[in-house]
C-alpha cells in the first residue's frame, strides 16, 4: 500500500487529493494536510466583500467531504520535511502541526510514498507596516472572513455617503512585489458597481494605487487582443474601462507604509508620495508558508529544496540571466522536485523560474514589478496533472513523470467579475494563449492571437456566476463532478 500526502487542501491541493483517491481506491491512502476546517471558492470571496454573497455561500466543511471520499483528513499545518527519513528510518516524512480536530498545538511525524505540496501562500501582511485587517488599516478580500470583514466597513462608507458625506476608497496593491491583481482589480469595479447602485456614486472617489508599470500587465507582462482587424495592448483595454469608470490610478508603487487614512509609497521613478483614503482595500505580497527540511543527519536543506521566497523548487531553470535570455522554456513541466523524484510542488507552492513582467527597480534599489499570478485555473490543472503521474508511478511503476502541465504550454480563462447583476451585471472575461509569453514561438506579442481574447458583458456575469455553482459542486464531489473541467 503506498500512501500520499497533500500538503494543502486549496485549489490545487484539493484537485490533486480528490482525483487520486478516485484512481487509486481503497488500496492505496491519500492523506490531506490542512490547517483550514473549510474550502473557499477564493473567486467569489469579492462578492461576498460587497454583500452581494454570505460567507456560507462561498465555504464548505472539508471534512464530511473527505469521509465520503475515504482522504485521510488532517487539519493540521506542516513544519518540515524530511525527504530522506530520519538515522532511525529511511521513510521520508512531514512533521505536522494541528490546529483543530481537538489536537491544536500536537505535533504528528507522518510517513509518506509521494509527497504533494500545495501549501498555497502565506498572506504576508507583515511585509508593509499598516497593512491589512489584523492590526492594520486596510481591509481584505483574500479569505471569506477577511471579505466578510470588508464589506461591514464597505456598508459604513456608504451610509456616510447616504448622509452626504464624500469618501476616498484606494484599491490595488500593498507592496511592490505583489501578485494576483485579479482580485483587487475585480474588487475595484464591484465596488464601483454597488456605489453606483446604492446612488452615491458622486459621493465617491475610486483610486487604483498598483505596483503595475502600466494598467493590464496583471503580472503577466501585458496581452495583446485582435479588435476590429487591429492589434490592441490591454494596457489601452485597461485603461478605457477606469476611465470609462471614472477610476484615478497610481502605477508602479510600493507601499512602504499605511497610517489610518494615509497611505505612503515610493514610485519607479523614485519619487514619494501620499494617498489619503476612507476605505482600502490592498493585496498583500505571497511568500512560501515557511516549511523547514532536513535531511537524514537532521541537517537543515531548506535552500536545497526551497527557492529564497519560500516556494520548492521544481523542473524549472533557475540559472539566473538577463532578461532578455529569459524563455517560455524555463518554467517547469512535471513539477518534480529535482533531488527528490516523490516530492511535487503545485500551484501557488511552486518556484517560478522568473518573472513574466518585466523586472524593475527605481533609483532607491526597491524592487516594483508584479511577480506571477499561479491562482485558478493553472494550479487546478497542476494539481490534476501531478496526480496522474503519481497515479501511474504507483500503479504501473512509471519511474518518470507521465503528465505535464506546463504554464508556458497550457492556455488559461479569466472571468473577472465588475459588478453582479442577473439583469445589468458584468464582468471581463478573458482567455489567454499560453499563460507565460513565449516570443520565439509568438514574436512580437509572445502568444498565439486566436485563443488570447477580451471581452467586457452581461454574458461574462452569467459565466461567472455560473461557475461559482459549478465549481463549488465540483469540489464537494457530488455526481458528476469529475466531467466538470478544471
Amino acid at each position: 500500500m503506498a500512501r500520499v500526502v497533500v500538503l494543502g487542501g486549496g485549489v490545487s491541493g484539493h484537485t490533486a487529493a480528490t482525483f487520486l483517491k478516485d484512481w487509486l481506491g481503497s488500496n492505496h491512502e491519500v492523506v490531506v494536510v490542512t490547517p483550514n476546517s473549510k474550502w473557499n471558492w477564493i473567486p467569489s470571496n469579492i462578492w461576498v466583500g460587497v454583500g452581494k454573497m454570505k460567507k456560507e455561500d462561498v465555504v464548505f466543511d472539508l471534512g464530511p467531504v473527505y469521509a465520503k471520499a475515504g482522504i485521510d483528513y488532517r487539519q493540521a499545518k506542516a513544519i518540515s520535511i524530511h525527504p530522506e527519513g530520519s538515522s532511525e528510518s529511511d521513510s521520508p516524512f512531514v512533521t505536522i502541526e494541528y490546529t483543530g480536530q481537538n489536537k491544536e498545538g500536537e505535533k504528528e511525524e507522518i510517513t509518506y510514498d509521494y509527497l504533494i505540496n500545495a501549501t498555497g501562500p502565506k498572506l504576508n501582511f507583515a511585509a508593509t507596516e499598516g497593512l491589512g485587517p489584523h492590526g492594520g488599516h486596510t481591509v481584505s478580500v483574500c479569505t471569506a472572513d477577511h471579505a466578510v470583514h470588508a464589506n461591514e466597513e464597505l456598508q459604513k462608507c456608504i451610509a456616510k455617503m447616504k448622509a452626504g458625506e464624500e469618501q476616498t476608497f484606494v484599491i490595488g496593491t500593498g507592496h511592490g512585489m505583489c501578485t494576483c491583481q485579479g482580485a483587487a482589480f475585480e474588487y475595484i469595479f464591484n465596488i464601483d458597481y454597488e456605489l453606483r447602485a446604492a446612488g452615491v456614486r458622486d459621493k465617491a472617489k475610486l483610486v487604483w494605487l498598483t505596483n503595475e508599470s502600466f494598467l493590464g500587465d496583471f503580472g503577466m507582462g501585458g496581452m495583446h487582443i485582435k479588435r476590429g482587424g487591429y492589434i490592441a495592448s490591454s494596457k489601452i483595454f485597461a485603461e478605457s474601462l477606469y476611465a470609462e469608470h471614472n477610476i484615478e490610478w497610481i502605477l508602479g508603487t510600493h507601499v512602504t507604509k499605511i497610517e489610518e487614512g494615509k497611505i505612503y509609497y515610493e514610485t519607479l521613478t523614485g519619487e514619494t508620495g501620499e494617498q489619503e483614503f476612507d476605505f482600502s482595500m490592498l493585496i498583500p505580497p505571497f511568500g512560501g508558508v515557511g516549511l523547514k527540511a532536513y535531511d537524514k543527519e537532521g541537517t537543515d536543506i531548506t535552500d536545497k529544496v526551497f527557492a529564497p521566497n519560500g516556494f520548492m523548487k521544481v523542473d524549472a531553470d533557475y540559472t539566473p540571466k538577463p532578461y532578455e535570455e529569459w524563455k517560455a522554456s524555463d518554467w517547469p513541466k512535471t513539477l518534480q522536485n529535482p533531488d527528490y523524484k516523490n516530492m511535487f510542488a503545485v500551484g501557488i507552492a511552486f518556484a517560478p523560474p522568473h518573472l513574466m513582467s518585466k523586472p524593475m527597480k527605481n533609483p532607491n534599489g526597491t524592487p516594483i514589478n508584479p511577480t506571477p499570478p499561479r491562482t485558478g485555473m493553472p494550479s487546478a490543472m497542476m494539481g490534476k496533472a501531478v496526480a496522474g503521474t503519481v497515479r501511474d508511478m504507483i500503479l504501473e511503476g512509471a519511474k518518470e513523470p507521465t503528465h505535464t502541465a506546463s504554464m508556458a504550454e497550457m492556455g488559461a480563462a479569466c472571468v473577472a467579475s465588475a459588478g453582479s447583476s442577473l439583469i445589468n451585471g458584468k464582468a471581463v472575461s478573458m482567455t489567454v494563449y499560453p499563460i507565460v509569453p513565449d516570443y520565439e514561438k509568438y514574436p512580437g506579442v509572445g502568444r498565439d492571437l486566436e485563443y488570447t481574447t477580451g471581452e467586457i458583458g452581461l454574458a461574462g456575469h452569467w459565466i461567472k456566476y455560473l461557475l461559482h455553482y459549478a465549481f463549488l459542486w465540483k469540489a464537494q464531489l457530488k455526481p458528476g463532478w469529475k466531467i466538470i473541467p478544471e
